[in-house]
């Protein structure tokens, strides 16, 4: 028990290195000496817990999932209440969601995608994945009668699209006003497909 615990707590700190360096760098820079340079550890050591880039890789794509998870799991939500889901909405839609994870890495983790298969396997199933924890939120808060939509997983992948379209868009807007008029819209475009506000404030 205790040996598990143990490597389950050093690859955390390698992939946390990882992606440090992947920030400092470029993740298409990054190597396992590196991350062992990173730490001050023999590189032995690193490829002892991750035998290859690939398999540190895929550890990443799990970072990336954890971060994202604590979104969906805040205050132990239940989606019963109007007031739940929408400040699922709301954090999907702010700066907490967009800071959860250094852009240049996720996207470079994006880019990858298109030159390694495995790679694209890695970060589909991240995606899948989230997309399933939106479908899963809206399902209890259509159960529980604070939704009106017909289909949670259609609504879901339109969330998500309009999520992540603002995000790729205003990356490259420097203006802090037109940031946050831009993401209102499209906050307020998400929340009227719930139609949350019939069912009162919650």
């Amino acid at each position: 028990m205790g040996r598990t615990s143990l490597k389950q707590t050093r690859q955390k700190e390698i992939v946390q290195a990882f992606y440090e360096v992947s920030k400092k760098i470029g993740l298409e820079n990054a190597s396992l000496a590196k991350v062992a340079d990173h730490m001050d550890i023999n590189p032995s050591l690193v490829v002892h817990y991750f035998k290859t880039r690939d398999a540190l890789f895929s550890g990443l794509i799990s970072f990336i999932l954890e971060k994202y998870n604590d979104i969906y799991q805040a205050n132990g939500a239940t989606y019963s209440t109007p007031k739940e889901l929408r400040a699922l909405i709301e954090n999907l839609f702010s700066r907490k969601w967009n800071k959860l994870f250094d852009d240049s890495v996720f996207y470079s983790c994006y880019a990858m995608t298109y030159r390694d298969k495995k790679i694209r396997k890695a970060f589909k199933a991240l995606h899948d994945s989230l997309r399933a924890l939106l479908v899963d939120a809206l399902r209890k808060a259509k159960q529980n009668q604070i939704v009106d939509i017909s289909n949670e997983k259609v609504t879901a992948e339109v969330i998500f699209a309009l999520v992540e379209g603002a995000y790729y868009y205003l990356g490259m807007v420097d203006s802090k006003e037109e940031y946050n008029t831009k993401l209102k819209l499209l906050k307020t475009q998400a929340l009227s497909m719930l139609k949350i506000e019939r069912n009162g404030q919650g």
